[in-house]
């Protein structure tokens, strides 16, 4: 007859007795809910993915050098500083304003500035804008950001055929 720890001992080489475990039984399941959570997030991120800001990225980065190059040969020296409210509200119109000197403080005027807002989380959003004249050196554009959340900027004021910008991140917030 067998003792009670030879039954025991009997019980814990058969091949399923951990899987009857409760403590085994914790852990397989806490693997699978953490991979299943991982394989949903993946999917999200592959099925929501908004796309690129710039369709023509690849031109742009391959130029970028050259550009640069030729930006700091032909710089004329302009301070540009973008005005833009602190607070900003989803819906509300607000007036950006932008200014422009050059090196020994006079205000100039580039041939035409253009006002971009990008939303990074859904490139359907974005819009661009022209700036209009206010003063000499001083350009404006009145415009509301329909969504609350960050938004990238960019004042792009040009002259010839160069390119000259500031850039900004903001947060349009609710009333």
């Amino acid at each position: 007859m067998m003792t009670h720890i030879q039954t025991r001992f009997q019980a814990h080489l058969q091949p399923n007795a951990a899987l009857r475990n409760p403590w085994v039984l914790g852990w397989i399941g806490l693997i699978v809910v953490v991979l299943a959570v991982n394989l949903v997030m993946v999917y999200l991120a592959f099925a929501t993915n908004p796309g690129l800001v710039n369709a023509d990225y690849y031109e742009r980065g391959r130029n970028y050098e050259r550009t640069v190059l030729t930006r700091q040969a032909r710089d004329p020296g302009w301070l540009i500083r973008a005005d833009i409210p602190a607070a900003l509200h989803a819906g509300q119109t607000e007036a950006i304003r932008v200014f422009f000197v050059d090196k020994a403080g006079q205000p100039v005027d580039p041939e035409a500035v253009t006002f971009h807002a990008y939303r990074p989380s859904d490139a359907a959003r974005d819009f661009t804008l022209s700036m209009n004249r206010e003063d000499r050196g001083r350009y404006v554009v009145e415009t509301a950001f329909p969504l609350i959340g960050v938004w990238d900027t960019l004042i792009v004021a040009r002259l010839g055929e160069d390119e000259f910008s500031v850039g900004e991140r903001l947060t349009v917030g609710t009333r």
